[in-house]
C-alpha cells in the first residue's frame, strides 16, 4: 500500500500517520505499507507516486494507493491507478456539492463509509448516485457501495469490486505512462520546453517510461546548451 499524505505549506513537513490507523499483523510478510509526502505537488499525489507504484506492481499482487484528502481538483489518481475508488463519509456533502467536485468524473467505484450511521449514510448514497448520474462521463455511472468498518458490513462486496477482473488495463497503463513522461518533462523544462520537444514516440506495453523520459530529457538538454 502506498499512502500519500499532505505536506505543511509552512514547514514543508508531513505527519505520515496513515500507518498508525491500520491494523496490520507485523508477521504478515505479504503486506507492505509505505507513506510518502506530497510536498509541493498538487493533484492528490506525490512526484514519486508513479515510480513507487511501478516498483510495487513488480513486487505485489495488489497495490492500494491512498491519495491526500480530495477537494475539487485532486484527480491525478486517474492517471496512475487501474481502478479509482471514491470514498465519501455521511454528511460530507449534498448532490450539488458532489457535482462541483471534479473527482466524481473519475471513479470506477464509489463507496460511502460508516454505513452504521443509518439514515444519514443512506442520504449520502442517494446524493452521490445523483451526482454520478449527472456527471459528464459518456459511460454508465459507477456503482455505489456502503461499508461499515465497525459492523464489518459491505467489506466483502468492496473487496470483490476492487480486485475483480479489469478490462483495458494494459492500454490504460500505456496512456498513464505517457502522461507521466510529459508531466515529468514539464516539471524539469516547463511547458515551452515540452512544446519544443515535439511529439513523443508512441509507447508500447511493457516499455519503460523512465527510459523514454531520460532520453527525451537528454535531447532537450542538448538543444538548450
Amino acid at each position: 500500500m502506498l499512502a500519500v499524505d499532505p505536506s505543511s505549506r509552512r514547514s514543508g513537513g508531513a505527519l505520515l500517520g496513515d500507518r498508525a490507523r491500520i491494523a496490520a499483523d507485523p508477521a504478515d510478510t505479504g503486506v507492505f505499507i509505505r507513506s510518502i509526502a506530497a510536498r509541493d505537488q498538487l493533484g492528490g499525489l506525490a512526484e514519486l507516486a508513479m515510480p513507487v507504484t511501478v516498483l510495487f506492481r513488480a513486487l505485489f499482487d495488489i497495490v492500494l494507493i491512498e491519495t491526500v484528502g480530495v477537494g475539487q481538483s485532486e484527480t491525478e489518481i486517474a492517471d496512475l491507478a487501474d481502478r479509482v475508488v471514491f470514498c465519501a463519509q455521511p454528511g460530507s456533502g449534498d448532490s450539488l456539492q458532489f457535482m462541483k467536485a471534479g473527482v466524481v468524473e473519475i471513479p470506477d467505484l464509489a463507496v460511502v463509509c460508516k454505513a452504521d450511521m443509518g439514515d444519514m449514510a443512506r442520504r449520502s448514497v442517494a446524493d452521490l448516485k445523483g451526482a454520478l448520474a449527472l456527471s459528464v462521463r459518456g459511460t454508465p455511472p459507477p456503482p455505489v457501495l456502503m461499508v461499515s468498518a465497525r459492523d464489518q458490513t459491505g467489506i466483502d462486496d468492496l473487496a470483490n469490486a476492487v480486485t475483480g477482473p479489469l478490462d483495458e488495463a494494459a492500454p490504460r497503463r500505456v496512456r498513464q505512462a505517457r502522461h507521466w513522461v510529459l508531466a515529468a518533462l514539464r516539471i524539469k523544462f516547463g511547458r515551452e520546453g515540452v512544446a519544443a520537444l515535439g511529439p513523443l514516440p508512441p509507447l508500447t506495453e511493457g516499455e519503460s517510461p523512465f527510459a523514454i523520459e531520460r532520453a527525451a530529457a537528454a535531447g532537450l538538454r542538448a538543444r538548450l546548451r
